[in-house]
């Protein structure tokens, strides 16, 4: 299970970090949406803590969940914040949060909201996806087609999965690069890992239509 705490207070951050490590999470802290974006780059995590006020604006937090929804992330959002106005927890929740604490806070209550929307992702990560020959199989991370495992890297299948999750939805071009490959200065990178999937499992796998890319079909 993958959590990921978006907090800039190295004071909060550390300790919840620690504390889900120890109760066995596999726990990546990011101090800015920048740093978060790396992580996500390399597979989607299945929680995210994420502040709402970072480095990069007072609502950066809130933007940042509402991308990721627009996006087509299915995990699961709890906004970690000081601003406890009604206002502002309604806003978190409309624009995609799963549940939101307000600062100061817990550790034992943030550990077991933190434990509820890991159930609740889990339950749907699951899911064993399915479209002719190729099975993608969430919760293990694992490619199959026509029965057979294909080994990816831990990029490619965050694009396949990506798709997968979303399988009629068409993806920009700059949405996957911002998604999957921050700081990248050019699509080149994109191109060379829609080519990889496509050698590795099917020329239609992933499918270019007017506007990007999508899960093609056999």
């Amino acid at each position: 299970m993958r959590i990921l705490v978006v907090e800039d207070e190295a004071g909060i951050r550390e300790p919840v970090v620690a504390l889900l490590r120890r109760e066995r999470y596999e726990a990546l802290g990011a101090e800015s949406l920048e740093e978060a974006f790396h992580f996500l780059a390399e597979g989607e995590p299945d929680v995210i803590v994420l502040d709402v006020m970072l480095p990069e604006g007072e609502d950066a937090g809130f933007r940042f969940a509402e991308n990721l929804r627009q996006s087509g992330y299915r995990g699961a959002i709890l906004f970690l914040t000081a601003r406890d106005a009604l206002e502002d927890r309604v806003q978190g929740l409309e624009l995609g949060g799963d549940d939101y604490l307000v600062k100061p806070f817990h550790l034992e209550e943030l550990l077991a909201r933190v434990r509820a929307l890991a159930r609740r992702s889990a339950d749907f990560k699951g899911r064993r996806l399915e479209r002719g020959p190729l099975a993608v199989d969430l919760a293990a991370r694992q490619v199959y087609w026509e029965g057979r495992e294909v080994a990816l890297s831990p990029k490619a299948f965050a694009l396949l999965e990506l798709l997968a999750l979303n399988p009629e939805k068409v993806f920009s071009r700059e949405e996957l690069l911002e998604r999957l490959f921050p700081g990248a200065e050019s699509e080149a990178v994109l191109r060379v890992y829609v080519q990889k999937l496509r050698q590795k499992l099917a020329p239609w796998v992933v499918e270019r239509v007017p506007g990007g890319y999508r899960l093609g079909k056999p």
